[in-house]
C-alpha cells in the first residue's frame, strides 16, 4: 500500500495554471492548431474551495481540478475497428447479479481508474495484467473488469478508450467474462455537451451551459468531432454504482449518491431515467452532484462512507474522481532548484479507517493509470 503521506496540504478545489504540471504527451498526440487548452485561458478560480463541503453555490463551471490538457491532439485509436454495431451487443448488464449466479465460476476482478483519454497508458496497463494481447484484444478468459468512469476530457483520444472498452466488453462477454463500466462525471459532461450544447441551465451561481463547462474542464475539440450517436446511447446507460465481492464501486467521492435512491437499483435507475428524460437543469444537477469531492478525507469521512455502505452494501468503497496526489496533498511542482517533482503514485491509496480507495492515480499530471486486482494485496 502507499504511505499516506507526511505533511499534508489542503488540496484546491480550483486551481491556476501552473499550479500543477503539465501531462504527459504521447507519441501518437499531435498538437491541432484549434486544440484546447482546457481552461488555460481563464482566470484562476478561488483557491482553497473544497466542493464537497461547499454551500449549493458551487458550480463545476469554475474550474473543478485538475484542468490539464494543453495543447495535445489526437492520439492513435483502434485501427479498422467499428464499433456501431457493439451498441446493442453490449448494453449494460444490470449492477447486481442473479442470486442463483454461480459465483465460483468467475474469475478474477480488476478495477480501472480515471483514464482521461490516456489511451496508450490505458492499453498498457492492462496489457500489463494480462488483461488485453499484443493486439488489444480480451485475453483474460473469465476475469471481470470494471472500469470506474472519466473516459474522456484532458487526454489526447477519449473516443479511443470509448470504443476500446466498448470492444473489450464484447469480448470478454464471448469469453465467459466481462468488461464493465461506471457513469463517470465526465460522461455527464460529454453528453451534456452533445445534447444541449450552450442551452443555459440553471446554477447556484447563475446560468451556465454545458458546452463551457465541457471545455472549462479538458473538453477536446477532437473528441466531440468523433462523438458519434452509438456513444452517446452506450454511455447514456452506464450504471452510477455496483457491489462487487464486498466491494462497492462508484466514480465520485461524494454522498450526493444517497439522493437519487435507498438501494443500488434504485439509484442507477433514477440517473438512466433522469438522461432519459432529456430535461438540461435536471441534467444538469445530477452533473453538478456527481461533481462534488473529497467527502471521505477529512475528519469526518469515515462517517461518510460507513452511510454509503450501510445503504447499499460492501465492506469497502472503491472510487475514483479526485487524483491521489490531491488526496494525499502531494501535487508535482518545481522546487527551488526548477526541477520538476511529479506525484508519485504507486497503487491506490486507502483511507477512511481502511474503509475508503481511491483509484485514480493522476495520469493527468504525469501520474499513474490504476489497473489494480481485488481485493488489495499486501
Amino acid at each position: 500500500m502507499p504511505g499516506q503521506g507526511g505533511g499534508r496540504t489542503v488540496p484546491p478545489a480550483e486551481y491556476a495554471p501552473g499550479t500543477v504540471p503539465a501531462p504527459r504527451q504521447p507519441a501518437s498526440a499531435v498538437p491541432p492548431p484549434h486544440a484546447t487548452a482546457g481552461g488555460a485561458d481563464h482566470p484562476g478560480a478561488p483557491a482553497h474551495t473544497d466542493p464537497a463541503h461547499a454551500d449549493p453555490e458551487y458550480t463545476p463551471t469554475e474550474r473543478d481540478l485538475p484542468v490539464i490538457a494543453r495543447g495535445v491532439g489526437p492520439g492513435s485509436t483502434i485501427a479498422d475497428l467499428s464499433t456501431a454495431g457493439f451498441a446493442d451487443a453490449i448494453e449494460p448488464v444490470p449492477a447486481a447479479a442473479p442470486a442463483h449466479a454461480d459465483r465460483e465460476g468467475l474469475g478474477p476482478l480488476f478495477v480501472v481508474g480515471d483514464v482521461h483519454g490516456y489511451l496508450d497508458e490505458l492499453r498498457s496497463a492492462l496489457a500489463e495484467q494480462g488483461l488485453i494481447d499484443a493486439e488489444g484484444n480480451w485475453s483474460a478468459g473469465k476475469a471481470r473488469l470494471w472500469f470506474l468512469g472519466d473516459f474522456t476530457d484532458r487526454g489526447p483520444d477519449g473516443i479511443g478508450v470509448i470504443d476500446l472498452v466498448m470492444q473489450l466488453s464484447a469480448q470478454a462477454a464471448a469469453a465467459g467474462g466481462y468488461c464493465k463500466a461506471l457513469m463517470g462525471n465526465h460522461e455527464l459532461l460529454l453528453i451534456g455537451a452533445k445534447r444541449f450544447g450552450d442551452t443555459p441551465v440553471q446554477s447556484g451561481a447563475g446560468t451556465a451551459s454545458f458546452q463551457a463547462a465541457w471545455l472549462l474542464n479538458g473538453g477536446q475539440r477532437t473528441d466531440m468531432e468523433r462523438l458519434e450517436d452509438h456513444h452517446v446511447q452506450w454511455m447514456s446507460r452506464l450504471d452510477a454504482m455496483v457491489e462487487e465481492d464486498g466491494h462497492l464501486l462508484l466514480h465520485s467521492d461524494t454522498t450526493a449518491y444517497l439522493e437519487y435512491g435507498d438501494s443500488i437499483e434504485a439509484v442507477n435507475d433514477t440517473v438512466t431515467e433522469t438522461l432519459q428524460r432529456g430535461d438540461a437543469d435536471e441534467c444538469w444537477d445530477l452533473f453538478r452532484k456527481f461533481t462534488k469531492r473529497f467527502a471521505f478525507r477529512d475528519e469526518a469521512g469515515a462517517a461518510a462512507v460507513r452511510e454509503l455502505l450501510d445503504t447499499y452494501g460492501g465492506e469497502r468503497l472503491v472510487h475514483g474522481h479526485s487524483p491521489i496526489p490531491y488526496l494525499l496533498g502531494e501535487v508535482g511542482a518545481e522546487d527551488a532548484d526548477g526541477e520538476d517533482s511529479r506525484p508519485l503514485v504507486s497503487g491506490p491509496h486507502v483511507y477512511a479507517d481502511d474503509l475508503a480507495i481511491a483509484m485514480d492515480g493522476g495520469v493527468t499530471m504525469a501520474g499513474k493509470l490504476l489497473v489494480v486486482q481485488f481485493p488489495l494485496r499486501g
